[in-house]
């Protein structure tokens, strides 16, 4: 695989377009000791970000609940993500941007620190193989669970929140599994590591309500596909043994999209009609909408 610190191409920075291999922060930044940092994962389709402004409004909100402004606005990063795309020549791919403070001060306290901001993109054209996607992952339950938002500033998205993910998805995947599904700090279901989850049961949707992790903005999208398409979305808590009554699971995410999960522990499902349609119309939501934008970008040009 091809390392992250050594490719060709630009990464936005500050403000600057920067080859890829100069784009780097000093080892005592305060953003790598003290994840006082916060991100955003994006999809490109056919050359434009699927609801890019939704999410740098949401990189600005993460970044005022961990106490930080981001110097740049909304717009600004909109159009730096449009030609950093351009640049790199990126059709189908990843974007993250990421805002983190720096290396003023070394301590807890950082109240004089810089705040910066990248932004990378690379081609990134499925999260999962098309085969594995549609035959549905395999889950185990995580062994950490979604903390309290008494405990952890669980509305933003926050790199220190992402450490048990990469723990629960380390552990899944050592055993044979894709992903781990969170239970939160109640022991009722939270998401999967970096998405969103919901349950079909006798024809109704059910997912978590968000209380303790993020309202995705690939799940606000699906929420209101699936009510288009007539499907009655609930939300409410869910306990862990409801699998057992429950005959398809998916989870949602800008890297997963819709993906049909299979299996979850010792709980087995089939993605069937409802999971199915669900993945259908999000994929002709994002490849209409971005064929759209590409119609008017050259009707404009």
């Amino acid at each position: 695989m091809l390392p992250f610190d050594d490719r060709d191409g630009l990464i936005w920075l500050d403000g600057q377009f920067v080859p890829w291999r100069d784009a780097k922060v000093h080892v005592l930044t305060h953003g790598l000791h003290y994840a006082s940092a916060v991100f955003e994962g994006e999809r490109a389709y056919n050359g434009t970000v699927f609801k890019m402004t939704e999410h740098h409004e949401r990189l600005h909100g993460s970044a005022r609940i961990l106490g930080f402004e981001i110097p740049f606005s909304v717009a600004e990063i909109d159009r730096a993500t449009d030609e950093l795309l351009s640049r790199n020549g990126i059709v189908d791919g990843y974007v993250r941007p990421i805002a983190w403070r720096g290396s003023e001060m070394m301590g807890v306290s950082a109240q004089k620190n810089a705040i910066h901001l990248a932004i990378a993109t690379w081609e990134w054209p499925a999260y999962y193989s098309p085969e594995a996607r549609m035959q549905g992952i395999r889950m185990m339950f995580a062994p950490y669970r979604r903390p309290d938002p008494r405990t952890a500033p669980v509305h933003s998205k926050a790199a220190g929140l992402y450490m048990i993910c990469t723990l629960s998805k380390h552990a899944a995947e050592a055993q044979g599994y894709n992903d781990a599904l969170m239970l939160d700090w109640r022991g009722q279901i939270a998401e999967a590591t970096g998405a969103n989850v919901f349950l079909v049961q006798d024809g109704r949707i059910h997912t978590p309500t968000p209380d303790c992790f993020l309202d995705g903005i690939t799940r606000r999208t699906v929420i209101e596909l699936a009510r288009q398409h007539g499907y009655e979305v609930v939300e409410r808590a869910l306990q862990p043994e409801e699998l057992g009554q429950t005959q398809e699971v998916f989870i949602t995410g800008t890297a997963a999209e819709v993906t049909p999960v299979r299996e979850i522990g010792e709980y087995r499902f089939t993605p069937a009609e409802i999971t199915l349609d669900l993945v259908e119309a999000y994929d002709a939501l994002v490849k209409r909408s971005h064929k759209k934008a590409a119609a008017a970008a050259v009707s404009a040009a």
